[in-house]
């Protein structure tokens, strides 16, 4: 072996464990940024996860065939499939928006999106790993064994290292497109440490940076508003504002015309419509109304704006989305101000409202508190969280709410999600409503529950031209058997 092609042990170890987080890193974010164009649920991620694995063993075996070569032009590759490495990884959020500029919808269309952006980028930064395990069991000769050992483990941890920094550090405070170009210049900072053979075209290498620069910097972001939980967007047609989460609306807010009566809430969308008449028509002056999801906080604003004795929890698991809400939504905005709020407490004393920035169904089992009511409104993308549509989710409901409970779903109007929903409600409460609006392109609608331990008198008139929905029978989602998301 030449003397140049000489790499420390110490070195290879450090590249291993580098690469190893790069992928990890590549592969959180190929999740986060896929939500915006086909929202997020168990088949998105399952496509996610086999796909990039899938580009990882592909990488392994072309990476075992170059590892094989003269050690000059093994090296020679491996620094190739870097520099593809990062002009992919960075390429990735504008190809996946063009494919979908380009007609991908459903789930087919979603599949080929995955496996088109995120497939190569995975093959290429997997390829490095066999030529780099071979140097290290070369680099302790009589101490293979433990070499290999080393390898492995530098593989597992930096895989671990990549998915913490992926959904702790990386996507939450600078976007999913600078975590892209930061994948890609993360494999290029690895080329000055494979040392030996031909170190190709200086310029190549140069134009790859710039371009992973460029990406990083100007390349358009996926989201106005971004966190590790949501891609928020707000935008405003006349007086209405709108905040879209994942591609889906997630609340709105109408902002009243000049000489409005002060303080006068005016609901935007007409799933609100429906819940809100069948809370005023419900509940009494003071009661008490857990809300799971907070959104654009519309219903708490409403609610507490009309009954000045009532009080209100929200449950909105990320704080960006409170933020994005109080920068935009100026009814609501005014509401957790001048409501004695209490953030991540429930209210208590003087304060009618309480925020807790949490998961839903932790809260469920957690708190000891007892509500008059509950409404069911939170979403990941289009869907409903699957841990929040389960028998044990609403058993739970039932023990700490006394009244009735409103559920907000997206789907068909006979579709899976609500037949399930419905089979859960009907084996926890003895009296049920739903209906169903109007059914737009996608052949979805919103289909709204109320479930009450009491009868429920019927609306006259029902706002938003919501009519009953006939639902099939089928089997209720349960913890362990629960909702897969749309297909």
């Amino acid at each position: 072996m030449s003397q140049e092609s000489v790499i420390r042990f110490s070195i290879i170890i450090a590249l291993i464990l580098a690469l190893s987080a790069v992928g990890l890193t590549y592969e959180i974010a190929a999740g986060r940024v896929l939500a915006p164009f086909f929202g997020t649920s168990l088949l998105t991620w399952t496509t996610v996860i086999a796909t990039v694995l899938g580009g990882f063993s592909l990488g392994s075996a072309l990476g075992g065939i170059v590892a094989e070569r003269p050690r000059a032009k093994a090296l020679r590759d491996v620094r190739g499939a870097l520099v593809a490495t990062a002009v992919l990884m960075a390429v990735s959020p504008t190809l996946l928006g063009l494919i979908h500029a380009w007609g991908a919808r459903g789930t087919g269309g979603m599949m080929l999106s995955v496996i088109v952006v995120f497939f190569p980028a995975s093959v290429c930064v997997t390829i490095p790993s066999p030529l780099l395990a071979k140097l290290a069991i070369e680099a302790r000769p009589g101490r293979e064994g433990s070499s290999l050992g080393f390898v492995l483990a530098a593989g597992s941890v930096g895989a671990i290292f990549g998915a913490i920094l992926a959904g702790f550090v990386a996507l939450p405070l600078i976007g999913s497109t600078a975590t892209f170009a930061a994948c890609g210049a993360s494999a290029l900072l690895c080329l000055p440490f494979l040392r030996g053979g031909d170190t190709g075209t200086r310029g190549v290498t140069l134009a790859a940076a710039g371009f992973v620069a460029f990406a990083g910097v100007a390349g358009a972001p996926a989201c106005q508003y971004e966190s590790g939980l949501s891609c928020l967007h707000v935008s405003q047609r006349g007086p209405e504002v709108r905040l879209i989460s994942d591609g889906t609306i997630q609340a709105a807010e109408r902002l009243p015309p000049t000489g409005a009566e002060d303080g006068a809430v005016d609901l935007a969308l007409s799933y609100t419509d429906w819940i809100w008449a069948r809370m005023d028509r419900d509940l009494g002056p003071d009661t008490s109304v857990l809300f799971v999801g907070g959104g654009g906080y519309s219903l708490p604003t409403k609610l507490l704006s009309s009954r000045p004795e009532a009080s209100a929890l929200a449950v909105e698991i990320d704080p960006l989305v409170t933020k994005v809400v109080r920068m935009h939504m100026p009814h609501a905005s005014d509401m957790i101000a001048g409501t004695g709020h209490v953030v991540n407490e429930e209210p208590e004393g003087g304060n009618r409202l309480g925020i807790v920035h949490a998961d839903g169904r932790v809260l469920l089992n957690e708190t000891n508190r007892r509500f008059d009511a509950a409404v069911m409104d939170a979403f990941s993308s289009g869907s409903v969280p699957a841990h929040l549509v389960t028998v044990e989710t609403f058993a739970r409901l039932r023990e700490i709410v006394d009244g009735p409970v409103y559920v907000n779903l997206l789907d068909a109007p006979d579709g899976p999600l609500a037949r399930g929903v419905q089979a859960i409600l009907r084996q926890v409460y003895p009296h049920i409503q739903v209906v169903r609006g109007e059914v737009n392109a996608r052949g979805r609608t919103n289909v709204l529950f109320a479930a009450s331990p009491q009868p429920l008198d019927p609306l006259d008139p029902v706002p938003g031209g919501y009519v009953p929905a006939r639902i099939a029978e089928a089997r209720a989602f349960t913890d362990d058997r629960g909702w897969v998301g749309h297909r």
